[in-house]
């Protein structure tokens, strides 16, 4: 058995490294390594708790909304207030914005370019992969990036700025809309729709979003002819190099809920691990066994301490390992479509559970249908009528915030005392899925999704790459 150390990865958020036992071909265990410590907990501790609203959303620059949104819903739940439907709707748009364009840099920057690598130059679709999607090189990363941009002015109008905008508030947002300004957000909407529907999948984002089981998705491919699609021009790569079978983890799936009242949310919480389980953020963990941070029981994040040990025996990263009454869960775009119902990603992880396929099939069709969905959100604004509620943090007071990012489950966990922050914790989605060990010797999602795979040179050498790419690292969000 030899051992070998895979990174630092580029095109990934932060820094990450790989730690791989290969015997026979193919991986007998692999370690996931967050090289990096920040300490965000320790910087908000003392501070007043509407700082939060400054301090968490420098925690990532890609998902900073979402860091704000679950600042401020900490926060909300401290106060006992709820944001008016303007707020929400507002709230819903801007971090629905973020994701969208997490979506669609995810798959033209950081996930596509591996097929154009050298290792893939027999196969009869790399020239037309190589020319569309090499990183730098490739057509479509202008295309893209301008149609991301775009999107964002939707950020501009509503937030003032992306990233790290103050206008998520506890009770809603502080931006108002005006009666020309939703024709101005639609225009916004409709102009990314015509890319994504021109360019990413070739077909109105409805009929993406109507397919319903793998032989559908499959013949809906086979009927865009080649150069028509980006989207059928993966699932034809995804096909031809079996991606169905590598990088699958454990099958359980968590999402937090997401969008829309909290009652009612667009996408469900839950548990799905062949069945649909409730969520109980009350059975949630950290264990830090294997992290280089010193605490001697797992506890929950209401209760959670970020104690460096650098020296730690046996600790391997800075990342703790959250998990779910004890169980280790996928997060991310798949498990919220998975959790939600969608006959799709339901089918498709019946049939290969979660991998490299499913996970980028998972974020593309969650794509298709947000954008519809934002444009109800936009229609149903009220001009005139309140975008956010007043409220009063009391000095003793505690509270939790969870919402989705586009990667996953994101929660803050907020403890108040003599008007100052006592404890505040943070689980980010990569933190999930990209946990080390727990006490039990339970490895995480990507270290499970690594074992077994086939690794050596040429094609072999890529796939580590993709079943890493197709969890979207962000190691920023993961460590604090």
């Amino acid at each position: 058995m030899k051992r070998v150390v895979v990174g630092p990865f580029n095109r990934v958020e932060g820094d990450l490294e790989v730690t791989l036992d290969v015997e026979g071909g193919a991986v007998r265990a692999a370690r996931v390594c967050s090289p990096m410590y920040r300490g965000f907990e320790q910087l908000l501790a003392g501070k007043t708790p509407l700082d939060a609203l400054t301090i968490v959303p420098r925690v990532c620059g890609i998902c900073s909304v979402a860091q704000s949104a679950a600042a401020a819903r900490a926060l909300a739940s401290a106060m006992g207030l709820e944001a008016p439907a303007n707020g929400r709707l507002a709230s819903d748009l801007v971090r629905a914005a973020e994701s969208a364009a997490d979506h669609l840099t995810h798959f033209y920057l950081f996930f596509m370019p591996d097929f154009a690598r050298e290792a893939y130059a027999r196969r009869p679709w790399f020239d037309a992969v190589q020319a569309r999607f090499q990183a730098v090189r490739g057509s479509a990363a202008a295309e893209a990036l301008e149609a991301r941009a775009r999107l964002l002015d939707l950020m501009g109008l509503l937030a003032g700025k992306w990233p790290h905008t103050l206008a998520l508030q506890p009770g809603g947002t502080s931006r108002a809309v005006l009666p020309h300004e939703k024709l101005q957000l639609l225009l916004t909407l409709r102009a990314f729709r015509a890319f994504l529907e021109r360019t990413l999948y070739g077909d109105a984002l409805e009929r993406v979003a109507a397919l319903d089981d793998a032989a559908a998705l499959a013949a809906w491919r086979d009927a865009r002819p080649a150069g028509a699609s980006d989207f059928a021009a993966f699932l034809r790569v995804a096909d031809d190099l079996g991606l169905e079978r590598y990088g699958r983890a454990h099958d359980a799936f968590m999402s937090v809920g997401a969008y829309g009242p909290d009652g009612a949310p667009w996408l469900a919480p839950g548990v799905y691990d062949g069945a649909l389980h409730p969520l109980d953020p009350a059975s949630i963990d950290e264990d830090v066994s294997h992290a280089w941070l010193a605490d001697d029981v797992p506890r929950h994040p209401a209760q959670g301490v970020t104690r460096p040990a650098p020296d730690k025996p046996g600790a391997y990263t800075w990342c703790k390992a959250p998990r779910l009454g004890g169980r280790v869960v996928e997060v991310g775009a798949l498990a919220r479509q998975v959790v939600a119902g969608h006959p799709l990603a339901r089918d498709l992880v019946a049939r290969g559970g979660g991998n490299v396929l499913s996970r980028v099939a998972g974020r593309l069709l969650e794509l298709a249908r947000l954008v519809p969905e934002m444009e109800r959100w936009v229609a149903a604004l009220a001009p005139g009528e309140p975008f956010c509620a007043d409220g009063a943090l009391p000095d003793e007071a505690s509270g939790v915030g969870l919402v989705e990012a586009a990667r996953g489950g994101l929660g803050h966990w907020l403890e108040v005392r003599g008007g100052r922050i006592h404890g505040y914790q943070i689980i980010a989605p990569t933190t999930w899925n990209f946990s080390p060990r727990d006490a039990g010797g339970q490895p995480g999602p990507l270290e499970q999704a690594l074992t077994g795979l086939p690794v050596g040179d040429g094609e072999a050498a890529v796939l580590v790459q993709h079943v890493v790419r197709s969890f979207d690292p962000c190691m920023v969000c993961t460590v604090h």
